[in-house]
């Protein structure tokens, strides 16, 4: 199956919705989480509920990320949270450096059956195991590596899955590898604390849609109530973005 750009209104929304995603709900994430999914990159972590074979309602959470099948139809694949992840496959030195947080290279075999070097990691969100060519992430830290004047040995260190601190107009910055951004590179400012401690995609508390809120937990999990369900907090709040909105506008 390959990836390619995808339009809102050809996603598969009745596979979507068995899995209690509506479309509302698609359509109210924020843009760049759209962006993200029209774009073949997998979604935030979603809650999901489903019926079992016994009618029984089962409730998950997982990732989604929309693919184009060989007939050119579009289909959903579902990546659930995990309770571990499934290491079986590294050696012993290998595990520990994953279970860090750290990205290694490590052989692995393509749909076609051969066998090549990638980078890999675990999502911490949902213990799943990543993997990009290293090809790919070895051209954008070359890119890097030029930008900001980085030598052979620094290089090397990222490599093997340690972020970098550099000094970027008399000020530390961080970078380092992490799979779960567009460039499969992550940059911040600050030191590796800083790096480490930063999520890729940050959500406020209430994220106002057309028909709907997604609402961050204090757990960090994200859930969806429709506009007919809202709480008097959650009108509340709604009237605050609105008013923040129109004054952002004004001082444009």
């Amino acid at each position: 199956m390959k990836q390619v750009r995808f339009e809102l209104e050809e996603l598969p929304y009745q596979t979507l919705e068995r899995f209690g995603l509506t479309q509302e709900m698609i359509e109210d994430l924020p843009m760049r989480v759209l962006d993200d999914l029209c774009n073949g990159r997998h979604s935030p972590v979603l809650p999901i509920r489903v019926r079992d074979e016994n009618g029984e309602l089962v409730e998950s959470r997982a990732r989604i990320a929309f693919v184009s099948k060989d007939n050119g139809q579009t289909d959903v694949m579902f990546y659930p949270v995990l309770k571990s992840s499934p290491l079986e496959r590294y050696d012993e030195t290998q595990q520990k450096q994953l279970l860090a947080g750290k990205a290694i290279i490590a052989d692995m075999e393509t749909e076609d059956g051969r066998h090549s070097k990638a980078f890999v990691q675990i999502d911490p969100e949902t213990k799943q195991v990543m993997s990009v060519p290293t090809p790919v992430i070895g051209r954008n830290l070359q890119v890097f590596a030029e930008v900001l004047h980085l030598g052979p040995l620094e290089l090397k260190s990222m490599q093997h899955g340690d972020p970098l601190t550099v000094i970027v107009d008399n000020e530390p910055a961080t970078i380092g590898i992490d799979l779960r951004t567009k460039t499969g590179i992550r940059f911040c400012s600050g030191d590796e604390q800083k790096w480490r401690e930063q999520t890729k995609r940050e959500w406020d508390k209430y994220t106002f849609g057309v028909y709907g809120c997604w609402v961050m937990g204090d757990d960090g999990n994200l859930d969806y109530v429709p506009e007919e369900e809202y709480t008097e907090e959650l009108w509340n709040e709604q009237k605050k973005s609105g008013e923040r909105n129109r004054a952002a506008a004004l001082h444009k």
